[in-house]
């Protein structure tokens, strides 16, 4: 997930400085490379693979750990599409930062289970068990396991990966709650400069960019999850404005029955937000149908929107809640509509030298219903054929407020608005979701692609649509009656 792309025709040179396994780097490599091809190609640590260059194989998967409000904190990503000058003042570790003189429990209970054969993949699920080791929850079997749900392997099958992640987990039953770090280090989980970094860190100058000069050719980039796998040969001789670790973009909060998003805020921060976890509480449900853990570590929320995908994941989250963007021009702000903001195919409102700041929406009532749906030719780590978001305002059996949008029958991110009319007003129940999705299937314009024909996309639709009262209200919806009736 990306910001916007304009013109590029020269290239940066400002020095990036971090710290690789235990070895301070400073560097004037270009920005806007990759973590990947520095890490192999100018520091011959060959352990880190190439895989597929999207971000799904996970083959390439490193630790970065950063300080957060003053406490350091490790995620794990995917370094073919890290951009390196995202590794600024953070600790970016390889498998070669892990070795220690005999192997770590993570290592050992992968060979003990007989996890690895052809071993390209390996290194991927030591480094995301290992980022789940470092993982301030409580350890559990399933977080182990989805912590690895960005690796793929095609020798062994999962099985013995699940049993050595469920080894890992027995291991961990004593892990204190605070000084996790030096309890991995004293159990021989981590190497012992893992102990010193924290206060390395602290040393490293200020990541806080100047600001954004009016002039010149630039490139907005975010997490790089998107523009690296759709113009990576671009990139590095691109001049990079980077905006992931802003503070100023950073942070959720509640200010005047508003919830505030940060631009730079990725998926994994919308999923520990306590805020957000209060207001939708299948928040951890919904956004596990984005992407893979690392993905999320890196993907922000202004590069889901801005990238204009008709089927961004987040757009069509945000656009049920009716959302407003707040949008920054060389120090000028204004605000608008998520629902004006997309004006064709991968076209948006935005002007040049003009990013997203923001995005707030007001926080629904407690009586309200929110759902977002997805259909994807996987369940996770997939792209959506159709996804859908509705917020209904539901009192005395009537529907008083109603918000949907779909992703995945047009071409732009849609914010279903004659549909949304056409349910207020309306009782819940079977008649009135049936003339409704007559109007949805009016309104839509899917093609036929890839990921399905028009009329399978138009079905899809229908059925998302269905499944969010059938969520809401199980005993008013028959669903048999009503699929009967369509």
């Amino acid at each position: 997930m990306t910001f916007l792309l304009f013109q590029i025709n020269w290239k940066i040179t400002s020095m990036i400085e971090f710290i690789l396994n235990n070895q301070y780097i400073q560097t004037n490599q270009s920005a806007g490379s990759t973590a990947l091809d520095f890490v192999r190609y100018h520091r011959h640590l060959y352990g880190t693979k190439i895989g597929c260059r999207e971000g799904d194989c996970g083959a390439c998967t490193v630790l970065v750990g950063e300080l957060r409000q003053g406490k350091l904190r490790y995620q794990s990503m995917t370094s073919c599409l890290m951009p390196l000058g995202n590794a600024n003042g953070k600790h970016l570790v390889t498998i070669e930062g892990l070795n220690m003189e005999n192997l770590s429990p993570v290592q050992a209970s992968i060979v003990e289970e007989g996890g690895t054969q052809c071993g390209f993949c390996t290194v991927g699920f030591v480094m995301s068990l290992t980022g789940f080791l470092l993982d301030e929850k409580a350890p559990t079997f399933v977080e182990a396991v989805a912590a690895m749900d960005g690796n793929i392997c095609r020798c062994t099958g999962y099985k013995s990966l699940e049993r050595a992640a469920a080894t890992l987990v027995e291991q961990l039953k004593n892990r204190p709650k605070k000084r996790i770090v030096e309890w991995l280090v004293e159990n021989h989980f981590l190497p012992v400069c893992f102990l010193g970094i924290e206060e390395r860190l602290k040393q490293l100058p200020d990541v806080q960019p100047a600001g954004i000069q009016p002039n010149g050719q630039f490139v907005f980039l975010g997490g790089g999850t998107d523009l690296f796998v759709q113009r990576a040969e671009e990139m590095p001789e691109s001049n990079s404005q980077h905006l992931f670790d802003w503070q100023d973009l950073k942070g959720i909060y509640e200010r005047n029955g508003n919830c505030y998003i940060g631009a730079s805020s990725t998926v994994g921060d919308l999923q520990q937000s306590l805020l957000l976890q209060r207001i939708f509480p299948r928040l951890g449900a919904f956004l596990k149908l984005v992407s893979s853990t690392p993905i999320r570590n890196m993907g922000t929320l202004a590069g889901n929107l801005a990238n204009a995908s008709p089927i961004g994941d987040l757009t069509i989250f945000f656009l049920a809640l009716d959302s407003t963007l707040v949008l920054n021009h060389f120090g000028e702000s204004r605000t608008l509509p998520l629902r004006h903001f997309y004006k064709s195919y991968k076209k948006t409102d935005l002007k040049k030298g003009e990013y997203i700041e923001s995005l707030y929406f007001k926080i629904p009532e407690s009586q309200d219903f929110f759902n977002f749906e997805k259909v994807s030719k996987r369940i996770h780590l997939d792209i959506a054929s159709v996804n859908s978001a509705c917020l209904l305002n539901v009192k005395n059996g009537l529907i008083k407020k109603a918000y949907l949008s779909t992703g995945g029958v047009g071409p732009i991110p849609f914010y279903l608005g004659r549909s949304s009319a056409a349910l207020e007003g309306k009782p819940v129940n079977e008649e009135t979701l049936k003339a409704v999705n007559e109007v949805i299937q009016e309104e839509i314009s899917p093609i036929s692609d890839a990921r399905g024909s028009a009329d399978y996309k138009r079905l899809l639709l229908r059925q998302l649509f269905y499944a969010h009262f059938l969520k809401w209200f199980p005993g008013l919806i028959d669903l048999e009656e009503l699929v009967s009736k369509s």
